[in-house]
């Protein structure tokens, strides 16, 4: 298997993975990935690496450092083992790593993925973290917050060597002292403070001789007057190393208490970081989760080999295993056959490695067991092999080896000696496969292939197309399609002589003529069938949009239709009360009529009065029924005149009104209407004539009365217009309009009240506030009138 996986530079794969760890742990696990042959785990490792994308993309990468490996040292320290101040530092590296990560795994905790396990692994040891970092500054220096002592000891040090210093600088500066000396400064020998004193002169300076310089003219002396300010500094030097040892085998005390947890949790960042490796991998090169069997089938859309540049790899669809088990592979050299057997080979041993793979969504793999590969040119000179020899011997191995769980790639099979015998033990090679139920991709430019595959069951002809009118191919991969070498084009296109050209012509068969020219003519076909079906796809395209367009119609129709109901329901409701108001004032004006039946013009009043409510009851006959027309004996509806363009019609069993938008037809028993944004034909039996005078007569002013005057508009809302009014006059109006309101039902009302100083409109919505009926109310917006209305939602 390792070969096969060279062939398909698996190990070219791994090491771009491997770019995107962050730690050597890590990068070792990726360079140690091997194809998986169960398919439970080979789902369950894709799962984690797509969980992982997943939550990169949605919450960003987690942040992982470069920690160190950290187990072998804790397990020597475990044992009584010592460890170094930088060991202690990559222990608290890794704590800070897995704080880093619970912090992070605390912002996406609510969504369940398949690393839920992992995370919870992680548990920060603040304690120990807190231990180390207080401890320790550096890799060569402990920090005097280690310990109490440590501080205070290092205290007495500062203190000591200051004061020694000022004693020698004492000394220094003294003439007679300075006469002495070679060089007016303080150096160390053996960690003591000494004078340089001339070697002629040590007599002169009473004190301890540590040192003497190369030259024997300088003499190093400890002064007598500071040799006990000296041993105070060694003693206190030595308590600090006592010191300083204490606290390091505390530290590693407390490292080697935690051995065993502090390996678990390398581990799982390590794996952690293993996921989301992959994952960057992935995101990098736009790949994604297949579905993954174990059936052999295969079914890869836009799948890009990731080794290529991704700005310049065609995507390509490959088809195997369901309806064919053999894909025979032609076209002309440089085409892209080869591609297209690695990136079926290298894909699938990507997803048994447990990585996502450049493909488009909904992608189908299988996993096998084997997956052998013949690829590329195998000469070999040490051998004493031919390249037809060498291909051989790998196909021995691959016949040896293969089963009904193989994959098999073959380049160029049977190529390499005579194209008859060649040709022929090709056939005979794919036949054995084939009845192993092994799957196999095969390349090759044999007539006697192509024929064979287009005659035998489970083989499929696939080309690599080219273009042959710029002489290049597109590298698109044509399923059922034999494709021609085109080795005549191309060397035409490369400068071959034409002479030549017509010469080899005129040597091939007229057998093989006739094949390639039904192969070109299947090719015309072929572009013409994508051609008509690219059309097809444009129109079931614009047939879906017109649907879409038709159903949002329809829908907008319904709700002109509610809109138009809830209009004619506040209408009827205006009648109903205005109706009810000129009733009241005839039963009053009857009243003060039998009140005054005894006065001389109480008859001429009576006729006048007679008159008058004749009158009014035709206003409100007509306001309640604007329909012209009248019935006939047999009780049908009779239009007063002809319709004609531009009358304003009710459509009786819709009871919608519309507009007349073309005269009658011939027959005059139907005409076109135009009812919001539907044109329609509708039958005249069905129309009623509309009086629209009162739609158009000027509106006659009228004195304020102590009725509402309301209309129905914007989707069946009444509205009152108080503008102009006083603010008592306006709050009154209101109060009488809401009563009537509630009376028929509505829901939400508007009221007009202009914005002017707003005191109208203060005084209007502190009113509302207090009102039992009124449910909430708001100022309009754009559209509505703004600050000069407001809203009210009635209970």
């Amino acid at each position: 298997m390792k070969q096969f996986e060279q062939v398909l530079e698996l190990d070219k794969i791994l090491h771009q993975a491997e770019q995107f760890a962050s730690n050597d742990a890590t990068r070792q696990m990726l360079l140690a990935c091997q194809p998986m042959y169960d398919l439970s785990e080979i789902r369950k490792e894709i799962q984690k690496t797509d969980d992982a994308l997943q939550l990169a993309l949605q919450f960003g990468t987690p942040p992982f450092s470069d920690f160190h490996d950290i187990c072998n040292m804790v397990t020597r320290v475990s044992s009584g083992a010592r460890l170094s101040l930088k060991d202690l530092l990559d222990v608290a590296d890794l704590l800070r790593q897995v704080q880093n990560l619970y912090q992070w795994y605390g912002h996406c905790s609510e969504t369940a993925t398949s690393l839920d396990d992992l995370f919870c692994l992680i548990i920060p040891d603040d304690e120990l973290l807190h231990l180390l970092e207080r401890s320790i500054i550096s890799e060569e220096e402990i920090a005097d917050s280690a310990s109490p002592a440590l501080s205070e000891i290092r205290k007495k040090l500062l203190r000591s060597r200051s004061h020694l210093r000022e004693t020698l600088n004492q000394m220094i500066k003294n003439k007679t002292m300075q006469k002495y000396l070679q060089e007016n400064t303080v150096t160390l020998r053996d960690g003591r403070f000494v004078l340089p004193v001339k070697a002629e002169y040590r007599s002169n300076v009473s004190g301890l001789i540590h040192d003497t310089s190369a030259s024997g003219q300088t003499i190093f002396i400890e002064p007598l007057q500071i040799v006990e300010a000296n041993n105070d500094i060694r003693l206190l030097e030595s308590r600090e190393l006592e010191e300083i040892d204490r606290i390091m085998q505390k530290l590693c005390n407390a490292v080697g208490a935690k051995a065993n947890s502090l390996k678990r949790l390398h581990q799982t960042c390590a794996e952690l970081n293993f996921y989301f490796a992959k994952a960057n991998y992935a995101l990098s090169l736009n790949a994604v989760k297949p579905v993954i069997s174990d059936d052999g089938i295969i079914d890869l859309k836009k799948a890009r080999h990731p080794l290529l540049d991704p700005e310049k790899a065609v995507p390509v669809d490959i088809s195997l295993g369901e309806q064919h088990r053999v894909l025979m592979i032609t076209g002309p050299n440089t085409g892209g056959k080869t591609v297209a057997l690695k990136t079926v080979g290298l894909l699938t041993a990507m997803t048994m490695c447990g990585l996502l793979i450049p493909v488009a969504e909904n992608s189908r793999i299988s996993i096998f067991q084997h997956i052998l590969a013949d690829i590329g040119d195998s000469q070999s000179i040490e051998q004493n092999l031919s390249t037809f020899s060498a291909h051989t011997l790998n196909v021995i191995e691959i016949l040896s080896t293969a089963d009904d769980k193989s994959l098999i790639l073959m380049d160029e099979l049977g190529s390499g000696t005579d194209p008859v015998e060649g040709a022929a033990l090709a056939i005979a090679i794919i036949d054995y496969l084939k009845q192993l139920g092994a799957e196999l991709m095969v390349t090759t430019h044999y007539q006697e292939l192509k024929l064979y595959a287009a005659d035998t069951p489970d083989v499929i002809n696939a080309s690599c197309e080219f273009n042959t009118e710029t002489l290049q191919p597109t590298y698109r991969l044509i399923l059922g399609s034999p494709g021609k070498s085109n080795a005549f084009a191309i060397s035409g296109h490369l400068g071959m002589p034409e002479v030549i050209l017509q010469h080899a012509k005129s040597l091939v068969s007229e057998e093989n003529q006739r094949f390639e020219h039904v192969i070109e003519q299947f090719e015309q076909a072929r572009k013409e069938l994508e051609k008509e079906k690219t059309l097809a796809e444009n129109f079931r395209r614009d047939a879906e949009n017109l649907k879409s367009e038709w159903e949002q119609k329809n829908h907008l129709l319904h709700q002109q239709e509610k809109e138009t109901l809830d209009r004619a329901a506040a209408q009827a409701s205006l009648i109903v009360e205005h109706t009810k108001a000129q009733s009241n004032a005839l039963l009053d004006e009857l009243d003060q009529l039998r009140k005054e039946k005894e006065k001389a013009d109480f008859s001429s009043r009576v006729s006048s009065l007679k008159s008058s409510s004749t009158q009014q009851l035709r206003e409100m006959y007509k306001t309640a029924n604007p329909v012209i027309g009248s019935m006939n004996e047999n009780g049908e509806y009779v239009l007063p005149r002809p319709l004609k363009k531009g009358d304003t019609v009710l459509i009786a069993d819709l009871q919608q009104e519309a507009v007349i938008v073309s005269e009658p037809n011939e027959h005059a028993d139907s005409v076109f209407v135009q009812m919001g944004i539907m044109k329609m034909k509708i039958q005249l039996s069905r129309l009623r004539l509309l009086d629209t005078s009162r739609k158009t007569q000027p509106k006659q002013k009228k004195k304020r009365t102590n009725q509402v005057s309301a209309k129905v508009e914007r989707k069946g809302t009444m509205e009152l217009d108080i503008r102009g009014y006083s603010c008592d006059e306006g709050v009154h109006e209101v109060e009488q309009f809401l009563s009537h309101a509630m009376l028929a039902h509505i829901g939400t009302v508007t009221i007009i009240h202009g914005k002017g100083t707003g005191l109208l409109r203060n005084a209007v919505q502190q009113k509302l506030k207090s009102m039992k009926c009124v449910k909430d109310y708001r100022n309009g917006v754009y559209g509505e009138g703004e600050n000069g209305v407001t809203i009210v939602t009635l209970k």
